[in-house]
């Protein structure tokens, strides 16, 4: 009896239909913790990341040589040495063919955006996979539902006493659909707000980073050009 009721034996029992849409959502499912697990590492190294180099860069540390050292061997996953590198690179690159302070701060602030932009982009990467999981799975797994109930009932238009005991195996089938349905959204649901607040909580560091960052390169060329005509 048990077996009969088993939920492999509903699973295997159940429509070619509702079998599709499971199998459609257990690969979701399993695609939304793959992806999970990876957000998960690329979020704790960026987070491990930008407090090595917020130490390093507020240490006192030239800028030039830090550059350097950066540069040779940089961090990876490191969104705020990378926007770091980008504006000193430009910064270094314009101050030696133009002596506009405006156009050298804004040529490197310009770079800082496009770094900016590109680590944006690295720390979002697949959240809208788990927001699409996470928000059509339940319907999925409803309309998975829905035809196996259509179906249990249009079998019992073809026997003469309807029982508990006929309908209870196809509505269990059909069930099985919306509880994989849940299983695959839930997850992703959590995970897609909880990277999306890591995300936003790391863009927000590099975007304030940028911010210093232009001051301080703001305050070294306008230095130098008031050295420089003195």
């Amino acid at each position: 009896m048990e077996s009969e009721i088993s939920v492999w034996s509903l699973i295997a029992n159940a429509g070619p239909l509702v079998q599709l849409v499971m199998l459609l959502l257990m690969a979701a499912s399993v695609m939304s913790w793959t992806l999970i697990y990876q957000r998960l590492q690329v979020f704790s190294k960026a987070r491990k990341a930008q407090l090595a180099f917020e130490e390093q860069f507020w240490s006192g540390m030239d800028l030039g040589q830090l550059y350097r050292d950066v540069n040779a061997n940089p961090t990876p996953f490191s969104g705020m040495e990378s926007v770091f590198r980008a504006g000193f690179k430009e910064f270094s690159r314009l101050r030696q063919q133009s002596r506009d302070a405006d156009a050298v701060m804004e040529g490197a602030q310009r770079a800082m955006r496009v770094a900016f932009s590109r680590e944006q982009e690295r720390l979002e990467h697949h959240l809208p996979f788990l927001a699409t999981v996470g928000s059509t799975s339940p319907y999925v797994g409803l309309f998975g539902t829905v035809w196996g109930i259509m179906n249990s009932f249009r079998g019992l238009a073809q026997v003469q006493q309807a029982t508990l005991a006929t309908v209870a195996p196809g509505i269990s089938e059909a069930l099985i659909a919306t509880a994989m349905g849940l299983f695959a959204a839930i997850p992703a649901v959590i995970a897609y707000n909880r990277f999306a607040a890591k995300s936003d909580a790391l863009l927000k560091n590099y975007e304030t980073f940028a911010e210093e960052f232009s001051s301080i390169l703001h305050r070294r060329v306008h230095s130098s050009d008031s050295a420089g005509r003195s």
